[in-house]
């Protein structure tokens, strides 16, 4: 039986982007599915996802009823992956940060790992265009920081450009993942890392949005800050 793999995206006002990322993603290998989980767009993504699934069945959207989170999107989409028995799955972004074209190494670098992990440093080497140096540098030491705290030796621990084995997310209780925001990044790799999984990184290059607005706000940077010293000290109590 051929492997099948699906890509997560969330979805929040990105009806600009949605029928541009789509086709770019489902041409990169035929096994490649998508899931759209929408929180109730406003501006009509919802709707224009089920339009497109309707002409193509490698499309599937999951509808909820507002804006929930980065977190528990994911974890909306990695239950139903698993429930309808995907080998691999991704998690990507909506607004081209993520280059579908990176889709492929995945799919081969995964062969030979548990997880993979589209890096925007790895080896200490930056490889994002377009953001303001206040940002870059603000995403550079939040993953020092994640670093140190957890000891995960992961240079890129808060990026958001994933491939997942289906067994690591069956290990995982995905009921017991707390994070909402950029820290749900942090929490899933130090739980598969506890737990035995392989990480692998790859060589990302990250563009940031020119369509739709950005999802970044204060509240997600603070929900990162408390929520990284708390991990240290559930793997330390043997919680995760």
């Amino acid at each position: 039986m051929p492997e099948r793999a699906l890509v997560v995206i969330p979805t929040y006002n990105e009806a600009v982007n949605l029928p541009q990322i789509l086709p770019q993603v489902l041409e990169q290998d035929p096994r490649l599915e998508v899931l759209i989980v929408d929180d109730n767009s406003p501006d009509g993504t919802g709707r224009m996802a089920d339009e497109m699934a309707r002409g193509n069945p490698r499309v599937h959207v999951l509808h909820r009823e507002g804006k929930l989170g980065l977190g528990t999107a994911y974890i909306t989409g990695f239950k139903w992956a698993l429930k309808e028995g995907y080998d691999f799955i991704f998690e990507m972004d909506a607004d081209f940060s993520h280059d579908p074209r990176h889709l492929k190494e995945f799919l081969t670098a995964i062969q030979d790992a548990d997880i993979v992990l589209g890096s925007r440093y790895l080896s200490g080497k930056v490889t994002i265009v377009n953001w303001p140096m206040s940002r870059l540098m603000l995403s550079y030491f939040a993953n020092v920081y994640a670093r140190w705290f957890t000891g995960v030796r992961i240079w890129d621990l808060t990026g958001g450009f994933k491939c997942f084995r289906r067994r690591v997310l069956e290990a995982i209780d995905l009921s017991q993942v707390g994070s909402n925001g950029y820290a749900f990044q942090i929490e899933m790799s130090v739980r598969a890392w506890r737990k035995g999984f392989k990480i692998r990184e790859i060589p990302i290059v990250f563009v940031d949005r020119t369509e739709g607005q950005s999802k970044m706000n204060r509240a997600i940077v603070r929900e990162a800050v408390w929520k990284v010293p708390r991990l240290r000290l559930m793997a330390w109590f043997g919680r995760i």
